[in-house]
């Protein structure tokens, strides 16, 4: 086939302008509106006819598979069609949600979009091939058959096979890029219909079930003067998962009993040093065994050392770079919402300073040149003698973690771009992206470390000791700590009597509310979404007033089965061997009592729900079967199979129709009992029990 024209088609605006950039030695931004004319290198910018954002560029370049060709590059603005229920179940009355599950569904370009379809049209009338350089991603594959979709009606030779095909590229650099120009391949289909079916049950599922709840509770939520937001129950299959989480661990704190324990702590003072010992037996729920243990440690008053062994030690250096770790750090580290790092990090991406930041894989190609990459970055920023440094011979192949989805590198940075250029949040994410990069190829950091026990009385206590010989990656990588733990020196069998023996009391404390970065880690294992559309379903149930965000508490102390405990009063303490009566201290506050007297309050934010949110889930709960909606398990499994779609093990029919009867049996359950969602509603919402 010959090639003369050839229609690119990026997924965004900002990404067509750096390929035609890179493609196109004399590139002409071209107008479709007669008053604008073309002008060259871009010096000003026309638009579509009808759309503000999308520009076409027209250039001539020479593949190495068609020749010298001409060339158009054109955007879309994310996906190009629409899906809605046929005008007849518009009304939210005019049928039983239940029906929703059948009912037919139309595919349209909607009126916002229509101008970009036009473009697309037009140029596709003349075009020889359709070149796709949307996102290597599922969502770019489904969004790639869309353009072709279009393109195709007005050019069907470009829907036939070899009429359309794709780039592959996880960056905009320009070697990269014109490799990808050199190399095209096509569409995945199994990956695009993994989409199709995940649209097409998203809307049968959520519209069914949306309507059904709401209409249950609205005679309800009427009553109760609500706003008519707060009346409208929107599900979704990630959604009410993900509130169950939080539901399920406020349940957690809110129901938990404290229980008293008791312990022995020990501390000796030894050239200058305080050595805090830790009982081996950590804490008992017996007060009387451990005061008979104290007495008897007491009555020994020596204490002779039984071991002291030092071992090299590691702090392994971070794994490369995914979509979820960057979500999860940047809340932890640059007090972010995961939804607003992902955004920066699209906006790098878009301006070429780093690759593409959706991606699962956690391992490096062997084929990488990651050394051109650091020295990138040794051009400047407060990095750039680290870099230079592993450039120059301190360099160390990055950890490969156990992820690879075969499309996209790890994150990292991919050109050197001036620090103040950049805003002062994308300054902060581009500064945690450069430093991750930086440290995964660098060297462990290496220490020393020192085990020791002591026997005191009958009861057996250790410390351990910390140096730091090199500390290697952690010099870049501001966001570990290590600490140099140094001991004095003990031998075996010295024998001394300890300064200090203590009885304390402390009582178990329960898990904190769920942050943000543990509310990722459940929903990546339960199958709840996708690296990058978790932080969206976050987005979506505070939106819905189904949960409330606030700032956690740096003073807090969760997720521990214990709380630190409290001293017994100084008669209670040893000193060279003096012993005086035994008594209890109570800790005085309660779990936030910190944050009352002032504590500092952190970026990582935890969740806590609404009463709503509290009633949605205990609802169903009481409704009593197993995959009921706030479960992950359907969706769990829905995800699963868009993977065996992907993987050709299965098709988008057949994932449609099992998945779309697991629900229409959870609905038919949930008609069984009316009532139970009304009752959980009343009693948290307004405050009745019956």
């Amino acid at each position: 086939m010959e090639v003369r024209t050839v229609l690119c088609v990026a997924e965004k605006p900002s990404i067509a302008k750096a390929i035609a950039n890179h493609l196109g030695d004399q590139v002409t931004t071209v107008s479709t509106d007669a008053r604008n004319p073309p002008v060259e290198l871009m010096d000003v910018q026309h638009n579509i006819q009808g759309n503000p954002y999308v520009k076409n560029y027209e250039f001539d370049y020479t593949f190495p598979q068609w020749g010298h060709c001409s060339v158009t590059m054109t955007s879309v603005l994310g996906h190009l069609l629409s899906h809605e229920f046929e005008p007849r179940y518009k009304s939210w009355t005019s049928c039983d949600p239940s029906a929703l599950f059948d009912a037919r569904i139309e595919v349209f370009v909607g009126s916002n979009r229509k101008p970009i379809a036009d473009n697309i049209k037009r140029h596709a009338r003349r075009a020889d091939v359709l070149y796709i350089w949307t996102d290597c991603d599922r969502e770019g594959e489904h969004i790639g058959t869309e353009i072709r979709s279009v393109a195709a009606q007005s050019n069907q030779a470009l829907g036939r096979a070899g009429g359309t095909v794709r780039a592959h590229f996880s960056n905009i650099e320009r070697a990269h890029i014109i490799h990808a120009a050199h190399h095209p391949t096509d569409l995945d289909e199994g990956q695009a219909d993994a989409v199709a079916s995940r649209i097409e049950l998203d809307l049968r599922v959520g519209a069914s079930f949306t309507r059904h709840l709401t209409l249950s509770l609205c005679p309800v939520l009427q009553r109760g003067n609500l706003s008519e937001a707060s009346q409208l129950i929107s599900y979704g299959s990630c959604q009410f998962p993900t509130l169950g989480f939080i539901v399920e661990r406020y349940l957690r704190v809110r129901n938990f009993i404290p229980e008293p324990f008791w312990s022995i702590k020990l501390m000796h003072r030894k050239a200058g040093t305080r050595v805090n010992f830790s009982w081996a037996r950590k804490h008992l729920f017996d007060r009387m065994i451990v005061v008979i243990l104290y007495e008897w440690c007491l009555t020994s008053q020596n204490a002779q050392v039984q071991k002291v062994k030092t071992t090299p030690t590691s702090k392994w250096k971070p794994l490369p770079l995914t979509t979820l770790e960057l979500q999860k750090c940047g809340s932890r580290f640059l007090g972010m919402d995961s939804q607003k790092v992902l955004q920066l990090a699209e906006k790098l991406y878009q301006k070429g300073w780093i690759s593409y930041p959706r991606t699962e894989t956690d391992q490096f190609d062997q084929g990488t040149d990651l050394r051109g990459l650091i020295q990138k970055q040794a051009q400047g920023g407060r990095w750039a003698d680290y870099a230079t440094a592993l450039v120059e011979g301190g360099f160390s192949w990055p950890r490969n973690g156990r992820n690879n989805d075969k499309a996209h590198p790890p994150i990292h940075p991919v050109n050197f771009v001036n620090p103040t250029t950049l805003s002062h949040e994308e300054q902060r994410v581009h500064e945690f992206v450069v430093r991750r990069f930086l440290a995964c190829c660098s060297k462990d950091a290496q220490g020393s470390k020192t085990d020791i026990s002591i026997l005191y009385g009958p009861e057996t206590f250790n410390v351990s000791g910390l140096v730091i010989l090199e500390r290697n990656y952690l010099d870049v990588y501001v966001y570990d700590r290590w600490d140099n733990q140094e001991l004095p020196p003990f031998i075996e069998g010295e024998v001394f009597e300890p300064t200090e023996a203590i009885l304390s009391e402390g009582k178990t404390s329960p898990p904190g509310y769920l942050t943000e970065p543990d509310l990722l880690a459940l929903m990546n294992a339960n199958g709840i979404g996708t690296d990058a559309t978790m932080a969206d379903h976050i987005v979506t149930i505070i939106d819905r007033q189904y949960v409330e965000a606030r700032a956690q508490p740096r003073q807090a102390r969760h997720g521990n089965d214990e709380e630190e405990s409290e001293e017994l009063p100084a008669q209670a303490r040893v000193g060279n061997g003096r012993r005086g009566r035994t008594a209890v201290a109570r800790r005085r506050g309660g779990r936030n009592s910190g944050a009352g007297r002032g504590g500092a309050i952190t970026g990582v934010r935890e969740f806590i729900p609404t009463t709503l949110g509290v009633a949605l889930v205990e609802g169903h709960e009481n409704m009593g079967f197993e995959t009921n909606l706030t479960k992950p398990f359907l969706r769990k499994e829905m995800e699963l199979k868009m993977n065996a779609i992907c993987d050709g093990q299965t098709t988008k029919a057949r994932v449609v129709n099992e998945t779309i009867e697991q629900y229409r049996g959870v609905y038919a359950r949930m008609q069984q009992h009316p009532g139970v969602l009304c009752t959980a509603v009343r009693k948290y919402v307004f405050g009745k029990v019956n």
